[in-house]
């Protein structure tokens, strides 16, 4: 069989699909994937054949409209984020179109499979007439107001094509544990988690736990682009004396630059890009931004975890991994010194949180294998 996989917006939708990819290709079957020509080096440095279908960036997509022109960013409320986040998701979806069509029509695949949010996809599968494989990134997350954005952004796609809505999959996977997902989410098939992020010559610190807690500070790949999970996000948790005083062991996973720059200021810190789910076994606490990979990262790992959303929406999916008892999530970044060290001091220190998380990672173990949803695809053909 021939399997089309449609990826893109940033990496971390490229990291959470890859290992679907990768188990389609050990089954033995062909595979390309489709994504913007701003994620083909990562696509092909993961082992897979990449395949660029628009020049349209993930930054430009959500920053600007059709015409280029700058969009106001969101400052209000979560449904006003949510909303302006499904609206770039399906502009740079817009843009993937016509690559990913002329792609399709030439190379003639028997499925495709994309990310929730990669609308393309859906518009691609319908056109042609192909199975269509939708599959959620993170925590399930839709709402309405998102989902309602991102079909009025597309509907001149959707009235080209005589649709009012997007197409439904033929099949949708969720990689949600079952005790966090939302009652009202759209039903789906479970499928589990597996990390497919980069990886890199280790250390021996990275794979054993030391004679400290290790407390890892991380926000995600973004930290290279985005200025507020850069430096701005992790000098007040380093100047925070609670994590200064010596009683834990500190490790920022952050890009090789702005690593750089926090060593500028504290020489001794363990800082730079370290595979998180190497490290993730070996830690007592994680501190984040709250992106969704690296959420599930940590979920997999049974790690309690405590997340500084970037935005304030990144937070909507984690109040149901808070009210199970295996995080905390915050207002916001800026929280106060005092507020994060109280945060710390409770989940290093009440057992509940690390035996809670623990369960949702036996629950992601127990979902099927990406192995054993290529077999269930092998026969939508």
């Amino acid at each position: 069989m021939r399997f089309l996989f449609v990826t893109g917006g940033g990496s971390a939708p490229v990291h959470a699909g890859v290992p679907l990819v990768w188990a389609a290709r050990s089954a033995g079957h062909d595979v390309l994937v489709a994504c913007p020509r701003e994620n083909t080096e990562l696509v092909a440095g993961l082992g897979l054949p990449a395949y660029a279908v628009t020049e349209l960036g993930m930054a430009d997509a959500i920053l600007k409209d059709r015409e280029g022109n700058w969009l106001p960013l969101p400052t209000g409320s979560e449904e006003e984020q949510m909303d302006f986040a499904g609206r770039g998701f399906a502009r740079l979806s817009a843009g993937c179109l016509e690559g990913t069509l002329r792609l399709a029509e030439s190379w003639q695949p028997d499925v495709i499979v994309g990310g929730e949010y990669n609308h393309a996809a859906h518009l691609v599968a319908h056109r042609l007439g192909i199975p269509l494989v939708s599959h959620t990134w993170a925590i399930y997350d839709r709402t309405d107001v998102d989902w309602q954005g991102a079909t009025a952004e597309l509907e001149p796609e959707l009235s080209a094509m005589g649709l009012d809505a997007l197409p439904e999959p033929t099949v949708f996977l969720d990689i949600t544990p079952p005790s966090v997902r939302p009652e009202e989410a759209v039903p789906a098939e479970p499928m589990r988690w597996t990390p497919g992020n980069q990886q890199m010559p280790l250390e021996p610190w990275m794979c054993e736990r030391g004679d400290r807690p290790r407390v890892v500070i991380t926000s995600g790949s973004r930290s290279m682009f985005v200025p507020t999970l850069g430096v701005e996000f992790f000098r007040p948790l380093l100047d925070n004396p609670a994590l200064r005083k010596g009683d834990f062991e500190i490790v920022v996973a952050t890009s090789p630059s702005v690593a750089g720059q926090l060593k500028e200021t504290w020489p001794d810190i363990r800082a730079g890009y370290v595979p998180l789910d190497v490290l993730a076994p070996t830690t007592d606490l994680v501190v984040h931004h709250g992106g969704g990979v690296t959420v599930m990262t940590v979920l997999n790992a049974g790690v309690p975890q405590l997340v500084l959303p970037e935005i304030p929406a990144s937070a909507i999916p984690m109040r149901r991994v808070d009210a199970f008892g295996a995080s905390l999530t915050m207002d916001s970044a800026t929280e106060s010194g005092d507020a994060v060290a109280a945060a710390m001091t409770t989940l290093l220190n009440e057992p509940s949180y690390r035996e809670r998380a623990g369960e949702l990672s036996r629950q992601i173990a127990a979902m099927p294998s990406p192995a054993r949803v290529v077999e269930r695809l092998e026969k939508l053909v």
